[in-house]
């Protein structure tokens, strides 16, 4: 699958090939792309990476994904990592503090992010994926019952309906249904990026949201409790992403960290629900 990629993810992957392989080759240049960055990892932002504050430094495939991820954060988000020049203009990169979230804005955001886990959910307990994806079934990481919860607690606070997901969310679940069928590196990226952000960065933001308008109440999307909780979680998906790209050829594991900005984006368009 082709990708328009961005010029900061290109070189991380000619970054990642030197220090992975024997062979040397040149940063990539060329391209410019329309990668979002969703989050400040140290302001309470959500595209952090630091998966979990208990758990052993990252080595293999998992490694180079999330190298490739800090370089599509901007310095401020990332100081020692990212490269990607902020936008002040996209409400999702301004700190938390700045945001100015409404129940109704929260709301839209847990609907059109259920529709993601939703689908890449049904995707890896799809038996007709067993032998792709089905490794990743009860990863522990699963938010789909979280978020249904929260849904229906933020509706009967605020007296509010749920909408359906016809946003952001419901495309990206159509964009990755249909991605898992042809191209499973993608698709890999995307799994990584959506929970390993959640977890980290996107904790911040549900932290920072709570204290803005639900007096500090903490949903279930930002709790884990299933197989050993989040760090137990992580450590045994990384385990399995690294074990899968183990079989892929480099181009493979390459199309893979070049997804990384489409998957920024995707994310992006659901911040921007609350910022």
């Amino acid at each position: 699958m082709s990708s328009v990629v961005p010029t900061a993810l290109r070189l991380g992957v000619a970054t990642t090939r030197r220090t992975t392989t024997s062979k040397t080759s040149s940063a990539r240049t060329k391209g410019s792309g329309g990668a979002r960055v969703g989050v400040r990892v140290g302001a309470g932002h959500g595209h952090g990476h630091g998966h979990g504050s208990s758990v052993a430094p990252t080595k293999g495939f998992v490694e180079e994904m999330r190298q490739v991820a800090m370089r599509l954060h901007t310095r401020e988000q990332a100081p020692r990592e990212g490269e990607k020049p902020a936008d002040a203009q996209r409400a999702e990169q301004r700190p938390v503090a700045r945001w100015t979230p409404t129940p109704e804005g929260y709301l839209k955001f847990l609907v059109e992010s259920l529709a993601v886990y939703e689908a890449m959910e049904t995707i890896v307990n799809d038996e007709a994926n067993a032998e792709v994806y089905g490794r990743f079934k009860n990863s522990g990481l699963e938010r789909t019952g979280a978020l249904k919860k929260d849904v229906e607690y933020l509706c009967q606070r605020f007296g509010l309906t749920a909408p359906n997901a016809e946003g952001p969310g419901k495309e990206y679940a159509v964009f990755l249904t249909e991605l898992a069928k042809t191209a499973p590196p993608e698709f890999i990226c995307h799994f990584y990026n959506v929970y390993f952000a959640h977890s980290a960065g996107g904790r911040m933001i549900g932290r920072k949201v709570s204290e803005m308008i639900l007096d500090g109440k903490e949903l279930e999307f930002y709790e884990w409790r299933e197989r050993g909780g989040l760090d137990e979680s992580l450590t045994r998906v990384r385990g399995l992403l690294n074990d899968t790209a183990e079989k892929w050829t480099r181009e493979e594991k390459d199309r893979c960290l070049e997804e990384t900005g489409k998957s920024f984006e995707l994310s992006g368009q659901l911040l921007r629900l609350i910022a």
